[in-house]
């Protein structure tokens, strides 16, 4: 009987320690440690599904690689809707995480922060035609669309509270799609993937318009007290340095970065 009881007691140990590591780097077969690396599948063209492959491809998955050969590990690679990111990273489900990601003090209190790889900011999408919205103050009174857990959703709630219909979405397709449909007349979102919806599926049907609102940085981010950090960062200078970002960057927006992006 003793025996049965300690052999159940060290399972449980066990199993605890293993549910305790899950989400943590672990060696892999070649000797480098794997990073579990998440992603949200829906932010063209930083990350999205291949449908021919079946693998993420967008600038992210491209930079991720880059980095992580660049840096010494390999990585397992997840997807989920962004507002379970961050706290993926706090719980230590994830290592790291590339998802346009926009750097703030809120979100750097609670993980680690690469330095900025991309500059970004906020921008209307309107249906193709419709000159009753040009700039931030136009969607007073409109019905809005945006994602859930963004900086876009902070930012509109802190600019029109109830005086907007504000609707946070769960992907960016569904908010594009109820533009189109016209159960929204406008999304607010970040400039590089309403541009990029803008040029492709949207195109003929929504445009962009207006400046651009509360410039962002886009920076990888890491569980707390992460040792990845500082070979990141130095990953991403030698990429800016020797070429390899303006590359990544060129091929997925089709044009070179902005000089303070090198």
């Amino acid at each position: 009987m003793r025996a049965k009881r300690l052999q159940g007691l060290i399972l449980a140990i066990a199993t605890a320690a293993t549910l305790a590591m899950a989400g943590t780097a672990a060696a892999s077969s070649d000797g480098k440690p794997t990073l579990q690396v998440v992603t949200d599948p829906s932010f063209v063209p930083f990350e999205m599904m291949d449908k021919d492959s079946g693998k993420m491809v967008g600038f992210d998955m491209s930079i991720l690689k880059a980095v992580a050969k660049r840096s010494g590990f390999d990585y397992k690679l997840r997807t989920m809707d962004f507002n379970g990111i961050i706290p993926a990273l706090q719980t230590g489900n994830a290592d790291m995480a590339l998802a346009g990601i926009t750097i703030t003090a809120e979100r750097a209190k609670v993980v680690d922060f690469s330095n900025p790889y991309y500059n970004s900011g906020l921008r209307i999408l309107r249906a193709k035609g419709d000159d009753s919205i040009n700039t931030i103050d136009d969607l007073k009174g409109k019905r809005i669309g945006t994602k859930i857990g963004s900086t876009s959703y902070d930012f509109l709630k802190k600019k029109f509270g109830n005086s907007a219909q504000i609707t946070p979405y769960p992907g960016s397709a569904d908010m594009y799609l109820a533009l189109m449909n016209h159960s929204i007349d406008a999304v607010f979102y970040d400039a590089p993937n309403v541009a990029y919806f803008a040029r492709t599926r949207g195109q003929g049907r929504v445009e962009t318009v207006g400046p651009l609102y509360e410039g962002q940085q886009y920076g990888i981010a890491f569980k707390a007290g992460s040792k990845w950090v500082g070979k990141v960062n130095d990953a991403l200078a030698s990429m800016k340095k020797d070429g390899s970002y303006t590359k990544i960057y060129k091929h997925w927006f089709g044009e070179l970065p902005p000089a303070d992006s090198k």
